[in-house]
């Protein structure tokens, strides 16, 4: 587990869980489990954790008790599974949302700038779509939308046009291909930070990891008890967005909407108005903390 990463504010999102000893609860993402065994010393013996990962080397971690259930799949499917195995109602779920740091250190995965690999990022290895399917096939107006969008660069346009060019000559493979292509483009003393926002968008689009939060966010209304607490942590601006809507407006965008007697239609009440931060000295010691924000609703 210790390779996958410290879970980042760990007490934060146990105390968000407000866990019942007999509860069903669903951790989506469980990477290396660090947030699953937390919620199985609150539980008791009649208790229930169901846990999903869609990355299969999740399951080397997997839990030997009574009370854990492993889902292989992503958490967009949500409903279907926690249903299958008993979880609905469920008293709680918890996302960590985002790439583990195990996924970052394996170079052949392609989600670090640290290493030369293939241009893969899937973190479901039995999908089709790899980032070096992305940067060769994709027309520049979907890379142009891509990297705007997702990456939020700001010179989105013409680095989808360099890439388009460059592959006429010699496809782009590698990570050290698609640096050598756009290092011109590259801020000078902004290399790290640039190359990061790159990543991101085409880790996104390989991913659907947009897509799949929307789903998943939809999802925990019918899957959640009333009173059941949701509990998301998100990584970057794009994610953080959605799920502050998400939990404000029950939808995404837009305003929000009453019914004719003037109440409102959202199906969660925030627990806090603003999204929770680690502390200085969390972050001290483990830098995945930095962007980390946690945001808790409970359903109505």
């Amino acid at each position: 587990m210790a390779e996958y990463h410290n879970p980042v504010m760990l007490a934060e999102c146990i105390e968000g869980l407000a866990i019942k000893p007999s509860g069903k609860y669903i951790d989506v993402t469980f990477g290396g489990g660090g947030h699953s065994r937390e919620i199985l010393k609150h539980l008791g013996k009649d208790g229930l954790l169901v846990a999903f990962d869609q990355d299969v080397d999740a399951q080397a971690n997997v839990i030997a008790d009574d009370r854990f259930v492993f889902v292989d799949q992503n958490f967009r499917y949500l409903k279907n599974f926690s249903r299958l195995h008993g979880a609905v109602p469920a008293d709680g779920i918890l996302a960590d949302l985002g790439v583990s740091s195990h996924q970052f250190d394996q170079a052949d995965r392609g989600f670090s700038t640290r290493f030369d690999a293939e241009l893969d990022m899937r973190m479901d290895q039995s999908a089709t779509l790899t980032a070096k399917i992305i940067v060769n096939k994709y027309e520049e107006a979907e890379l142009h939308k891509i990297f705007g969008m997702y990456g939020e660069i700001q010179n989105a346009k013409s680095l989808a046009r360099t890439i388009v060019t460059a592959r006429l000559n010699t496809p782009i493979n590698t990570i050290a291909d698609l640096k050598s292509v756009i290092a011109g483009l590259i801020p000078r003393g902004k290399e790290n930070k640039y190359l990061a926002q790159v990543f991101q968008a085409l880790r996104i689009e390989v991913n659907q990891e947009l897509q799949a939060l929307q789903e998943f966010l939809q999802q925990t209304v019918d899957v959640l008890a009333v009173g059941g607490r949701l509990v998301v942590m998100s990584y970057h601006s794009l994610e953080d967005r959605l799920v502050k809507n998400f939990i404000a407006k029950g939808k995404f965008s837009g305003e929000l909407e009453k019914d004719i007697y003037g109440n409102d239609n959202r199906p969660f009440n925030a627990v806090s108005r603003k999204a929770i931060v680690a502390t200085d000295d969390e972050i001290k010691t483990n830098n995945r903390a930095r962007s980390a924000k946690l945001r808790i609703a409970v359903k109505k």
